[in-house]
């Protein structure tokens, strides 16, 4: 269990503690620390290639972009707008979720927020009171945990690995619940694994949700990245016993690589939308309305873009795990989903690589950096040490020479 929000010092004034103790215990995002740094040594004249950021390498589609310069010059976008979401994209979102999940929703169950990281927090905002506990299986997006806390509640780790395809069983989960259990997340495709939970397994953890009467937030932003005969499966249509108590997060970001635009959206009951936009009608009013305008250009047309992107993942996919495998110590199971891959690097850890033996995961990551020139984020980042997380959202020949230097590098080890 991750430890709750640290209290302040009684013994300090307040008016001499210049960080909150809330505010301080939040961890910088390691994924956006990792990209900076490779961007800053890129920028320095260093051949530096980034597996870090889970950002696609393709420009956002032509017509969305219109669509964003066609609204610069309305003067209706020049002000202020609902902060809950322009209707019309909220509409558009309920019939896009209709279209992709088989889920029917109104479109005053849709808050429209900026980006999915602020999804995520004000969906645990609006739920969660102090002591609450989260089951967050692990390995998990950085920053899950944090907005957990940072609402008030308890993240509950329950670690899976590669021998389970990196999925948590209901049995796990049971062996996780207590009396302060109220929300269990779910997430598929996986960031970082890029794990796909098939419809049977998806539908026992949903049944065994409604069995205890616990909360789901399932995050749905890599629906569309899904590979070989993987499906991705929604959890509120495929029980729709379990939308009452189930939230949907998701957003534009990977399916139409619009990941600057900052659009992401919220779909859950009634009265929890209406919570979290009252709290975002504090903390941020409308998000910008170009780029809702964009966004709504995105959700309303087809997915011929995504498709064209997924066969490119789907090769980059194939390529990265054969290249991958075929280093010594290195186990790096197939991804079904997203555009990441989590090999296990255990068997390395402690064997000299050119005059060092780095000991954890997060050491290696740095000796990879420093003497491959190749930017990767380390297991730690992502609740289980021993592993590392590649992006394989870049070029073709960006991956190959960057796992092909790895290669070199890691084949030193003794």
């Amino acid at each position: 269990m991750s430890a709750s929000t640290p209290q302040p010092d009684s013994s300090v004034r307040p008016a001499d503690r210049r960080v909150s103790a809330r505010i301080g215990a939040i961890a910088e995002s390691a994924t956006l620390a990792v990209d900076a740094k490779a961007k800053a040594l890129k920028a320095a004249g260093r051949p530096v290639i980034g597996f870090g950021a889970g950002e696609p390498d393709f420009p956002t589609p032509d017509y969305i972009v219109e669509a964003a310069v066609d609204a610069c010059r309305d003067p209706r976008n020049h002000r202020y707008t609902p902060a809950g979401g322009l209707p019309e994209l909220k509409e558009a979102i309920a019939a896009k979720t209709l279209r992709d999940s088989g889920y029917a929703v109104d479109a005053s169950q849709v808050l429209v927020t900026n980006g999915g990281k602020q999804a995520i927090y004000e969906a645990f905002a609006a739920i969660l009171d102090p002591g609450d506990e989260v089951i967050v299986p692990a390995p998990y997006w950085t920053t899950y945990p944090e907005s957990i806390q940072l609402a008030g509640g308890v993240p509950v780790e329950v670690v899976t690995d590669e021998t389970t395809g990196y999925k948590v069983s209901v049995e796990q989960l049971e062996a996780a619940r207590t009396e302060n259990t109220k929300v269990v997340l779910f997430v598929s495709p996986s960031n970082p694994t890029g794990a796909v939970y098939t419809r049977a397994e998806a539908e026992a953890i949903g049944r065994w949700a409604v069995e205890h009467g616990l909360w789901v937030l399932t995050d749905e932003i890599y629906e569309h990245l899904v590979y070989g005969d993987a499906e991705f499966t929604s959890l509120p249509a495929l029980l729709p016993e379990l939308a009452d108590k189930t939230i949907v997060v998701n957003g534009v970001a990977k399916t139409y690589a619009m990941t600057g635009w900052r659009v992401g959206w919220v779909i859950g009951p009634k009265d929890v939308i209406k919570a979290a936009t009252n709290l975002q009608s504090h903390a941020t009013s409308n998000v910008s309305n170009v780029a809702q305008r964009a966004a709504l250009a995105a959700v309303a047309g087809d997915l011929s873009a995504v498709h064209e992107m997924r066969t490119a993942f789907d090769r980059r996919r194939r390529t990265i795990v054969k290249m991958l495998n075929e280093i010594d110590g290195v186990v790096c199971p197939e991804p079904e989903g997203a555009f990441y891959v989590y090999p296990s690097v255990k068997a390395l850890l402690g064997k000299e690589i050119r005059g060092r033996r780095p000991q954890t995961s997060a050491e290696l990551a740095s000796l990879i950096l420093d003497e491959a020139e190749v930017a990767v984020v380390p297991g730690e980042a992502f609740g289980t040490p021993g592993y590392l997380r590649l992006s394989y959202a870049l070029g073709d020949a960006d991956l190959a020479e960057g796992v092909g230097r790895v290669q070199k590098l890691l084949a030193e080890a003794r």
